[in-house]
């Protein structure tokens, strides 16, 4: 089953072409990382899939339904939910806090059940409460849950964004750059994260620069240059592919990628 197909997608700013006619299909259940050099069109290519952007041209099916211009919240009660490349953390609230705030879109009281305290508002705070629990221990942040989220480490504020994320429940998670600045044991973090996401059902869409993590957890990998398909394949049908090389790669990027699957 695709849980994700996109078709001819296109979209400009100002004249130029920053997603030009990119088609994409993934399989429920994998790890499908797009790469490219910095302004191929990564994270525009997120923003269009999540609905921040509307494509000039082309469409976006989710499970199977058209989905192409709905808004990112309308995205997110069907299931899909993506984290950032910068970080969007409220640090004046809890780690826990912060985590119950992805799983709004469950919630169903209003304004006025929340001014009068009603029993129903202190039995959704509560199930919200679980909910963000359960998500801190699945990124290992668990025992950090009543912390100040401005007081954690660079890396377990990435892990807190995909916590987050994970309260809104979604079949599919983007992740923009989950490991952009974290050191090799934030992104040995970063990794045992995501594999375990996978085994639990949940598919990833992954921009990310590191093509170590890249080549070890991707099913499939897209390759954009100005905009464009360069390539598609298997991991390791890209890493030996020399357009890939020479557009992105490089030297240092390939032997990278071959040490990956060392």
């Amino acid at each position: 089953m695709m849980i994700l197909e996109a078709e001819q997608l296109s979209v400009s700013f100002g004249g130029v072409r920053a997603i030009d006619e990119v088609s994409l299909s993934i399989a429920a259940g994998q790890v499908f990382s797009i790469i490219g050099p910095n302004g191929s069109g990564k994270t525009t290519l997120f923003n269009l899939i999540s609905g921040i952007y509307t494509p000039s041209h082309g469409c976006v099916r989710f499970a199977g339904e058209t989905v192409t211009g709905l808004e990112p919240d309308r995205l997110a009660r069907r299931g899909l939910s993506r984290t950032f490349q910068n970080l969007q953390i409220f640090s004046r609230m809890s780690v826990l806090e912060n985590v119950m705030v992805g799983h709004h879109r469950h919630e169903d009281t209003g304004i006025l059940a929340d001014l009068l305290h009603w029993p129903s508002v202190r039995r959704q705070n509560a199930a919200t409460r679980e909910v963000a629990l359960a998500a801190l221990a699945r990124v290992g942040l668990a025992d950090d849950a009543r912390r100040a989220s401005g007081a954690l480490a660079y890396g377990a504020l990435k892990r807190l964004e995909i916590a987050r994320a994970l309260a809104s429940d979604p079949k599919l998670l983007l992740l923009d750059e989950p490991a952009a600045g974290c050191n090799p044991v934030e992104t040995q973090e970063v990794d045992r994260v995501i594999r375990s996401l996978v085994k639990d059902g949940i598919t990833v869409m992954l921009v990310e620069h590191d093509m170590r993590l890249v080549m070890n957890i991707s099913d499939r990998v897209l390759v954009l240059a100005r905009g464009r398909t360069l390539a598609e394949g298997t991991p390791e049908q890209v890493r030996a592919n020399p357009a890939v090389i020479e557009a992105y790669l490089g030297d240092h990027g390939s032997k990278e990628a071959a040490r990956a699957f060392g």
